[in-house]
């Protein structure tokens, strides 16, 4: 795809400013904050001039945090702030969603934008992603997700939100990434996601195009649907229909490498405190 080849950016005055807030999360909330990255359309490829910048993180706490009783909360939430969406996951939860696997999480991981990374703790998330049976569970995510924005989007619509519409062409994109490598998880980004599913040349034009209008439209901007796109993405998601249908094989449990990263993790955060 023609738009695609440069990584996408973030203005150096806002990307200090996502900083400043990360940094005072971890002071006000005593955690260190493990990897923070994009996760809205700026990181999958199809900004709007005005998009919000969605900001998630994984987090991890003190050892005594979680040798409690009582119940915790899991998650860190900012107040929104446009057009800042600021929030993140402690890493107990975040290894959980990892092995049932959740494809969301998978997603934060392979984020082109990032503003904190540790290289070693995030090296060890990745390795344990990989070796979960994530085929089938990415498959059913992708399959669910562009169902229902395409009921909810485009069903019945001659012109549709440019936004929703791109909503519903990643997941039947990703799904074909799916059939196509069912052992590797799909990358986040729109057009890395692209250039691997080998597309024709005349869907590939009018994805430009729709990129392209996308690109010049606010968050609410219209436009006329594409019958190319369209045979594309009903193609995908019958397929996935016909795929989820059939039984797979459990793989192999990937819980007792999930503790043992968890406990190192907690223990690294405790000796990085003192």
């Amino acid at each position: 795809m023609n738009s695609s080849e440069p990584e996408p950016a973030i203005a150096s005055d806002v990307r200090e400013t996502i900083l400043e807030r990360l940094r005072a999360v971890e002071r006000r909330e005593g955690v260190r904050i493990l990897f923070a990255i994009e996760s809205g359309s700026r990181a999958w490829g199809f900004p709007s001039p005005d998009s919000d910048y969605d900001v998630r993180f994984v987090y991890a706490r003190p050892v005594h945090w979680y040798l409690s009783t009582r119940p915790a909360r899991d998650i860190i939430e900012l107040p929104i702030d446009d057009p800042y969406d600021i929030n993140g996951w402690d890493i107990r939860k975040a290894l959980g969603l990892i092995i049932k696997p959740n494809p969301v999480l998978l997603e934060w991981l392979s984020s082109p934008i990032r503003y904190i990374w540790n290289e070693t703790v995030c090296g060890r998330l990745i390795d344990l992603s990989q070796r979960t049976a994530h085929g089938p569970a990415c498959l059913q995510h992708y399959r669910r997700l562009g169902k229902r924005q395409w009921a909810t989007y485009m069903e019945g619509k001659e012109q549709v939100n440019l936004k929703k519409y791109l909503y519903v062409v990643r997941p039947a994109m990703a799904v074909r990434w799916a059939r196509l490598h069912p052992t590797i998880i799909p990358p986040m980004n729109f057009q890395q996601l692209s250039a691997g599913v080998d597309l024709p040349s005349d869907l590939t034009a009018e994805l430009d195009r729709l990129l392209m209008l996308k690109s010049q439209a606010k968050e609410t901007g219209d436009g006329p649907r594409f019958a190319i796109i369209d045979a594309f993405i009903e193609q995908e998601l019958a397929w996935a229909e016909q795929a989820a249908q059939k039984t797979k094989e459990p793989g192999p449990d990937p819980r007792s490498a999930a503790d043992e990263l968890f406990r190192a993790i907690v223990k690294e955060m405790d000796a990085h405190a003192h």
